[in-house]
């Protein structure tokens, strides 16, 4: 079990324009059962965690049901904002009283930190993120959310390419 950091960024450390547009990373070729895709890592995971930030854009961007099966936590003090019939946990609290039930619903398979970067450099801050991978995009926003808005040292494990991206994998140093 780890504790991944699973995300994309702009050239620039962002995840996410000043708009809160992924036109930037959706628009872009990749294969999701290439090197570092997204099938292989989603079959890893056993629980979510995420900002509300990250739940309201799966809000308006993707509506309907719940698209995942593993226990789902958001941070927020807005226990409302999760929709009927999303099979959400909120959470109120640091990321350090989370994490033992968080890493209990995964059991033996990882914790996905999901989306922007705020939540992320809380457990990166926590020294709770055992790895991140890190999908670069040929290109930069100039502004928007960071990707990991906090000091922290990484080694890098491995690298590669798919589709237009630059792939990474990093454990903490």
């Amino acid at each position: 079990m780890a504790c991944v950091y699973y995300t994309a960024s702009s050239l620039d450390g962002f995840v996410v324009d000043e708009d809160d547009s992924l036109d930037w990373l959706t628009s872009r070729h990749h294969d999701p059962k290439g090197p570092f895709g997204y099938e292989a890592f989603a079959e890893s995971v056993g629980a979510l965690v995420m900002g509300s930030a990250t739940y309201e854009w799966i809000l308006k961007d993707q509506p309907g049901d719940w698209m995942y099966e593993q226990p789902s936590w958001v941070l927020t003090s807005r226990p409302e904002i999760v929709a009927d019939g999303h099979p959400v946990e909120t959470f109120d609290g640091t990321v350090e009283e989370l994490y033992p039930h968080v890493v209990r619903a995964a059991g033996d398979r990882d914790v996905w930190l999901m989306g922007g970067g705020r939540v992320a450099a809380q457990f990166a801050a926590a020294g709770l993120i055992d790895e991140m991978v890190m999908t670069y995009a040929p290109c930069s926003l100039g502004s928007g959310a960071r990707v990991l808005p906090t000091r922290s040292e990484w080694r890098l494990m491995e690298s590669a390419v798919n589709g237009e991206f630059l792939c990474a994998r990093w454990l903490k140093a």
